[in-house]
Formats: structure tokens, C-alpha cells, sequence
């Protein structure tokens, strides 16, 4: 059960509501608000998860365990290639500039301070791959080490990318986690410097009405292993809040954050489980 302190500390987060969230995170919500309607789905989510706090570090760290050897996973013949290792023509800045972060290597790494980066194309329902590479050697300890994030639906639903090697932070913010909401289910990180990969289906949210229908689910692979199956966000992720759902639209670009830090990628495809005609 929660100390009194922490369920006083929770009221006082849940009514800062957006403006604690943190600097990294404000340009994936700046594109998402550019699409979002004033109406709300439902009201906000109850604030203990599983009886924890948003970023209780007295809840339980996932186990660590060896994922194993890497895995190649070269895209299937429908997907579509989000960078092949030379271009980044299938994505642009947060602003719809030109992309801005560097490519080499066969590979391509956040600049810091460029911000947000975003697909040309949305997607509703998909199938993600992405490989990633925390820095080396590490810099910083918690949050402040090798941190990134993949964002579906333009920018609301986070799956974190951080340096979990030997580096504890708050479990609902460690590697895989799905943010502020739930720690994945094992800690299977690799070493920094050494690739990863996630493998994420997203499932988006129904909306009729102006309310919601059903929630977004997320399952993810870290490094080949089941962190997350089928798992429904309370609403959308965020920083020391919880935040309800809102009407959005179906098709939305999947985004890459910069939170000053030069992790790297490769290897990016992604399945349209709901093509249009």
C-alpha cells in the first residue's frame, strides 16, 4: 500500500497537470495539441496505476535478464522502409523542415537541440521495428542517459528509449516502459553501444461521438523478448500527469524524440495494419 506522503505528492502532480512535463517532452506534445480537438473522450484516468504512483521509485524494477544475441530483422516484403541506411526523405522535423539529424554509418542519430522528428506519412494501426543505440560510453545517470522515445499517434503515446543498463531510474520511465504508465514486464537492456531493437504493434483508439470507444494497446519486443501484450494506456503518456484521452485523428506521423542526447537508429520499417483504398 502507498504512504500518505506519496498519495499527497500524487494530488499536488495531478493538478500541475501538462505544465511539470518536462522540456524534452514538449515538442511531441506541440505536434500533437496541432491536431487534437478541444473535446474530451473521457475523463482523466485514475492516477495510481496498479496501486503505484506516476514515477514511484518504490515500485518494483523489473528483473533484469540476458536477451540473448542480436537478431537481424530485415523488413518483409510489405512493409515500408523508414530509412534504408542512407536517406532520411521518409521523415521531417516537428515544423515539416527538412530533417535535420545526422546520417552516417547506415545509420542516423539525434543532433541535439533540433528537436522532434517526425514521418511524412501517418499511421493508424502498425507495426514498428527500429533498432537504437544508446550512447558510449554513457553520460549522465537516471533520465538523464541515452534518453529518447518512440511516439505514436503524432506524438501522445510513448514507448521510452533510455540507457536501463546498470542505470536505475523510476520503473515507469526505465527502457521499453510504456511512459509513466507501466515498466515492461522484464529489464532485457543491452550495453551501451551495442544495438537494441524494439518491435511495437500499435493499436490506435476508437473515438464515436466525441467519446472513447477503446483504448490505444501497445505490445513490444525488447530485444526479441515480450515487455508488453496488448497493454491499454489509461490515455496518453506524459510527464508528471496523468492526461485523458482526447478525439484525434486516426492517422498520425510516428515520431523520434530529442532529448539531448546522440542516440543512434537503423533498421527502421513499419506494416500498415489498416491501409487506406
Amino acid at each position: 500500500m502507498m504512504v500518505r506522503s506519496n498519495r499527497v505528492l500524487l494530488v499536488s502532480l495531478s493538478a500541475a497537470l501538462i505544465a511539470g512535463c518536462a522540456a524534452g517532452d514538449s515538442a511531441a506534445k506541440d505536434s500533437a495539441a496541432s491536431t487534437a480537438t478541444p473535446v474530451a473522450a473521457s475523463p482523466v484516468p485514475d492516477s495510481l496505476i496498479d496501486g503505484w504512483a506516476q514515477h514511484s521509485r518504490e515500485r518494483p524494477a523489473p528483473v533484469v535478464q540476458d536477451p540473448g544475441p542480436f537478431v537481424a530483422s530485415p523488413p518483409p516484403a510489405d512493409a515500408v522502409v523508414l530509412f534504408d541506411g542512407t536517406s532520411l526523405d521518409a521523415w521531417m522535423m516537428a515544423d515539416s523542415s527538412a530533417a535535420k539529424w545526422r546520417v552516417a554509418d547506415g545509420a542516423f542519430e539525434v543532433v541535439p537541440g533540433t528537436g522532434t522528428l517526425k514521418t511524412r506519412a501517418g499511421y493508424g494501426d502498425a507495426q514498428l521495428h527500429i533498432e537504437w543505440m544508446s550512447p558510449n560510453p554513457p553520460v549522465g545517470e537516471d533520465q538523464d542517459r541515452g534518453n529518447s522515445g518512440v511516439f505514436f499517434g503524432g506524438g501522445r503515446y510513448e514507448v521510452q528509449i533510455l540507457d536501463s543498463y546498470n542505470s536505475a531510474t523510476y520503473p515507469d520511465g526505465q527502457a521499453a516502459a510504456l511512459y509513466g504508465q507501466y515498466p515492461p514486464k522484464v529489464n532485457v537492456s543491452r550495453k551501451p553501444g551495442e544495438w537494441q531493437s524494439y518491435d511495437i504493434t500499435y493499436t490506435r483508439p476508437r473515438f464515436a461521438d466525441g467519446k472513447l470507444v477503446s483504448p490505444a494497446t501497445l505490445t513490444v519486443l525488447h530485444n526479441g523478448v515480450l515487455v508488453h501484450d496488448k497493454q491499454a494506456l489509461v490515455g496518453p503518456t506524459a510527464n508528471r500527469a496523468r492526461v485523458p484521452y482526447e478525439v484525434h485523428e486516426d492517422r498520425l506521423p510516428i515520431q523520434l524524440q530529442d532529448h539531448s542526447h546522440p542516440v543512434r537508429f537503423r533498421n527502421v520499417w513499419v506494416k500498415d495494419l489498416e491501409k487506406q483504398p
